[in-house]
């Protein structure tokens, strides 16, 4: 049944972007000033890398590297995993699953529109489900 869902229906629209050549420490302070735990890094609108926190904790955190030494192209993740914003969230989850991946980009003709998390996923899809509940509960008149 969750395939009827899109992608575009639970993805997070407002997604912090960074580019290439900011600064390590800019980066964290941007991820901290927002609680979020990832941030992307475009290129002319398109993502060519992902931060996580797990990024820092191996690229910056265990080396002892001065955040400010450090550019996002050093420590983002790349090429990047992302998913047409059409598609369904079945499809979201097994790419996700497959590639062993907590978040993915969700693109419009490669450009950046979005977000998916699998937090987004467990959260959002039963509730959906639960609504489309109604539509083959029988109706008493």
């Amino acid at each position: 049944m969750a395939g009827i869902v899109s992608v575009r229906d639970i993805m997070s629209k407002a997604v912090k972007v960074v580019r290439p050549d900011t600064s390590m420490k800019e980066v964290v302070a941007t991820m901290n000033k927002f609680s979020i735990g990832s941030i992307v890094v475009v290129q002319s609108e398109r993502p060519v890398g992902i931060i996580t926190e797990r990024d820092i904790l191996r690229r910056l955190v265990e080396p002892c590297l001065a955040p400010e030494t450090l550019r996002a192209r050093e420590v983002m993740t790349s090429p990047v995993i992302s998913i047409s914003e059409t598609a369904s969230i079945d499809e979201a989850a097994q790419l996700m699953t497959k590639k062993r991946i907590k978040r993915l980009l969700v693109v419009n003709n490669g450009r950046l529109v979005g977000i998916l998390t699998y937090t987004d996923i467990v959260t959002q899809v039963p509730k959906m489900l639960v609504i489309l509940e109604e539509l083959v509960r029988p109706q008493h008149r």
